[in-house]
């Protein structure tokens, strides 16, 4: 079976990775990919908006699946529009992927069904939302409404940053449209943790949670990023909770969604705090696999990703079993000097020739004239380590990323320690 896989980062690279290794698996494309996926997949230039000649593309090519990576044409219905050609395809349709590209809507969704998350209030008004801001207690987490490629989100810890955070949102609209709407919320402590889950309606398979890194420096330092690292299992964190969280949130926000009329197909992923007190609550929700997640939970899958894939599109996932190995896996990105702000790109990259063992995502590269790598993004790599702990593998991953050099190259030191203290 032909593959047309929708995107170009270091998710799709992984996730192309996995779909590679099916028996079933026949030609893979990537539209429009990057330098690092085209060692596995034909590359196509068509952007992930045009849904015209990715359709036809489709069609010509008679691929019997498409699985669509970003959230953007997600929430666009890039979904709606392959299945109006009888076209198989994993991934939300439009009103189901509502679900991430609208925190509001996530927001009250949760708050009808009772499902535990933060408290909130939503303002489409610059001067409501500031005097609201201005009486509630800090640290507060100031969100846009839509989608922000992962940098839409303020922590302040300060009245002033809180401000800043809000006049960048609605009045400069540093996010465009995405910001016409804020979300106002009740800062969370505690260790964040990632499940994602194939979901087909009502039926929640989940894969091995993981625990992403947002901001850019150590310690949690600095603004949000799309993600600097990630690791998994969580041995640090109890097994219960984990459990608790996919009866609590997961599956019931799955059913909310088919009560309202959207039900979810595809990867639903859930973004949680777990407190103090060992009690998860929601962060978000994402409608796709995440990004850096990805390259960790996937190479931790034993069970065919295709197969997976073809039973969520034709509503058979409560019919198969899905094993995940005891391995941990680590990531660590390697990103460009100056993200998450502006950033250069074309930087020589030296080392990713050399045969270190480990596994190398590309998230934003490409070919030099001379066909040597070069820099063509923020996040420009995902290096990831296995092994049998968490110990090993992140050894394994830092060893390898020491061997990639680029100038301004920026990583984390500190990825996967919280599992380690």
């Amino acid at each position: 079976m032909d593959i047309l896989v929708v995107g170009g980062g270091g998710r799709e690279h992984a996730m192309i990775w996995s779909l590679s290794q099916s028996p079933k698996a026949g030609k893979i494309y990537c539209a429009p990919g990057n330098a690092g996926i085209a060692q596995l997949a034909e590359c196509v230039p068509i952007g992930v908006f045009q849904f015209d000649r990715l359709t036809a593309f489709a069609k010509e090519k008679e691929v019997g699946l498409v699985v669509i990576g970003p959230d953007d044409p997600l929430a666009a219905g890039i979904v709606d529009a392959f299945e109006a050609q009888d076209i198989p395809v994993f991934g939300p349709r439009k009103n189901a992927a509502e679900i991430e590209g609208s925190k509001t809507f996530m927001k009250d969704l949760l708050h009808k069904y009772n499902i535990p998350t933060a408290a909130y209030e939503k303002f489409d008004d610059y001067e409501a939302a500031l005097a609201y801001l201005r009486e509630q207690p800090l640290p507060i987490v100031i969100k846009a409404d839509g989608l922000a490629a992962g940098k839409g989100v303020t922590v302040a810890y300060s009245l002033d940053e809180a401000e800043q955070a809000l006049a960048d949102i609605m009045v400069t609209k540093v996010f465009g449209e995405a910001g016409a709407q804020v979300v106002i919320e009740e800062f969370l402590a505690g260790q964040e943790m990632s499940i994602l889950a194939f979901v087909d309606g009502e039926t929640v398979r989940p894969m091995a949670a993981a625990q992403d890194h947002k901001p850019i420096f150590d310690g949690d330092k600095g603004p949000n990023t799309g993600g600097m690292g990630t690791y998994s299992p969580l041995p640090h964190i109890d097994e219960a909770i984990i459990q608790e969280a996919i009866e609590t949130i997961i599956k019931p926000t799955a059913k909310a969604m088919v009560d309202e009329g959207r039900p979810f197909s595809g990867v639903l992923f859930a973004g949680l705090m777990i407190s103090p007190e060992g009690k998860p609550k929601t962060i978000e929700f994402n409608a796709r696999f995440g990004d850096p997640e990805t390259q960790v939970v996937l190479p931790r899958l034993k069970s065919d990703l295709l197969e997976i894939f073809l039973a969520v599109t034709e509503g058979r996932l409560a019919d198969i079993d899905i094993e995940w190995s005891d391995e941990a896996a680590v990531c660590v990105v390697l990103a460009s000097g100056g993200y998450p702000g502006p950033y250069p790109k074309g930087v020589p990259i030296e080392g990713l020739e050399d045969s270190q063992g480990g596994l190398i995502f590309h998230a934003g590269t490409a070919r030099g004239e001379d066909g040597s790598w070069v820099t063509n993004g923020g996040r420009v790599l995902g290096v990831v380590g296995l092994g049998a702990t968490i110990a090993e593998a992140r050894a394994a991953a830092y060893v390898r990323a020491e061997g990639i050099s680029f100038s301004g190259k920026q990583s984390r030191s500190d990825i996967a320690m919280k599992a380690l203290l």
